[in-house]
């Protein structure tokens, strides 16, 4: 499944083809911007929400620092339910591990609900080159598989398309012409799905939460297809990343709550459904062989790393994405990889491992720290793409020019005679360039910032040249201290100067 672009070019042409697409930014915008207001009204009100975010940051921090033993609890609880725990280092493993198990049962089909993991690891693509049809039951994800594309957000995968284009993919796929109406749409969607969910050999699901002192697996939803999912078919196979463990189910009640109010606005989502175990005797329905696949495809690189451990936190809410600004404007399939926004721009160089390729992403960054505000458990977002850009440089891929102007930088700011003098030059060479109080040339390191804005012109003055006059007028204004007084207080500080004791 395409990224949406090649992965041939980096971040920043990836960003201009996005920032050419008016459509494309325009909807973004509007849902992102629908989700942040939901968020904030039901996180106001909920009342105490900063606790809410305190508690749900420390759930993670104990479960993460304690990862060994509470995977070792739930792996032994799960297979006390039934439950078939198999383990993958890679991507690789886990999508051999999966065509294992369909093979050894003769599946032909596969109905998945949505599930970023499989989406990391190319899971449909892989299944379809061995022959079983692999359908996403998520109306967002079925969208973008009959597009051909990767989702461009966490939680909302087809925010980038309108009713209309939406209208014209069901349309091929129904042998006719749809109605751009979402009522029409999403009842052929229905009825296309509920063939499938009734052949199905195998389901296959993501997991949100794994709670270790039952060994159960909790799944957040609003169309109900991740319960046709789990229930329908013979055989489910459940993809977990490592970090998706919770020690109780009191500890889920905190992120129930955090979950649904960052990534929709939601007080609960409209299906939550925790599954302990295959079908039992007298059960009415269930599949018949549940397999737990746990991926750590990079994750365990991130633990005992005082700078990325608190990554492994995430929840896959998508808040971080709605508040981005950089986000907003450009979309999630300019980042170029499975997981989009600030936590992809973190994520995708922390999995891969590869700084050459990926950290650009780093750059893709205002770095003003609206995604640690929105973030429901506190995930310091904004520090760590300082990290990656530190050691981007520090690995050797570093910009050459920029190491250069940076280098220039230091020595003009390190040195106030330097520093005075470059503002003065500045303030006399941009009297050319300044056109309605700013400058809008687009030349040399002004280009990239005045392709979509005008940078803002120095002052006549600085702050620093005006600041003698200011002394003087702040000094003047004070009230004068008693001449006796000012005598005393300076012979204290000569006596003290000198180490002597004052009596």
């Amino acid at each position: 499944m395409s990224a949406g672009n090649s992965m041939a070019v980096d971040v920043k042409d990836r960003a201009s083809q996005a920032l050419k697409d008016e459509f494309l930014r325009n909807a973004v915008k509007f849902t992102t911007e629908r989700l942040r207001n939901g968020k904030k009204m039901a996180s106001e009100e909920h009342g105490n929400w900063e606790e809410w975010r305190e508690r749900g940051r420390q759930i993670r921090l104990h479960t993460i620092a304690h990862l060994d033993y509470y995977l070792n609890l739930f792996v032994d609880n799960a297979r006390a339910n039934g439950v078939h725990i198999h383990f993958a280092d890679t991507a690789a493993d886990a999508v051999k591990i999966s065509l294992d198990i369909a093979a050894h049962n003769e599946a032909h089909s596969a109905v998945k609900s949505k599930s970023m993991v499989s989406e990391e690891l190319h899971l449909n693509e892989a299944f379809e080159q061995a022959g079983i049809e692999t359908i996403e039951t998520d109306l967002g994800e079925y969208i973008i598989q009959l597009a051909g594309e990767a989702p461009s957000h966490i939680v909302i995968p087809a925010i980038h398309k309108n009713r209309y284009q939406i209208a014209e993919l069901l349309s091929k796929e129904a042998g006719e012409q749809l109605e751009a109406d979402t009522t029409v749409l999403a009842g052929f969607v229905r009825r296309k799905l509920r063939e499938k969910f009734l052949a199905a050999d195998i389901g296959m699901t993501g997991c949100n939460f794994a709670i270790a002192e039952t060994g159960s697996m909790v799944l957040f939803e609003n169309e109900g297809n991740a319960r046709m999912v789990s229930t329908v078919p013979r055989i489910q196979i459940t993809l977990m990343g490592m970090e998706r463990i919770i020690p109780s189910w009191a500890d889920l009640e905190v992120m129930a709550t955090l979950l649904p109010r960052s990534a929709t606005g939601q007080k609960l989502t409209m299906y939550m459904s925790g599954i302990t175990g295959p079908r039992r005797a007298g059960d009415a329905d269930g599949p018949e062989e549940m397999h737990i696949i746990i991926v750590d495809n990079g994750r365990s690189n991130q633990l005992g790393d005082p700078e990325f451990q608190e990554l492994l936190n995430c929840i896959r809410c998508g808040a971080c994405l709605n508040a981005c600004p950089v986000y907003r404007h450009i979309g999630g399939h300019a980042y170029g990889g499975t997981y989009s926004g600030p936590i992809g721009a973190v994520l995708t160089p922390a999995l891969n491992g590869n700084v050459a390729e990926w950290n650009d992403i780093a750059s893709a960054s205002s770095l003003c720290g609206a995604c640690y505000e929105a973030c429901p458990v506190k995930i310091p977002l904004h520090d760590m793409l300082v990290y990656l850009r530190r050691r981007k440089v520090e690995s050797g891929h570093g910009n050459r020019l920029e190491t250069i102007g940076m280098k220039g930088f230091a020595a003009v700011v390190a040195n106030s005679k330097r520093f005075s003098a470059a503002v003065r030059m500045g303030q006399l060479g941009q009297k050319t360039f300044i056109r309605d109080g700013g400058i809008s040339l687009k030349l040399g390191p002004l280009k990239g910032w005045n392709n979509y804005r005008v940078a803002p012109s120095l002052a006549k003055r600085s702050f620093r040249q005006r600041w003698e006059k200011l002394d003087r007028e702040v000094r003047s204004a004070l009230p004068q201290p008693d001449p006796a007084l000012q005598r005393r207080m300076e012979a204290v500080l000569r006596q003290r100067e000198r180490g002597e004791r004052h009596e």
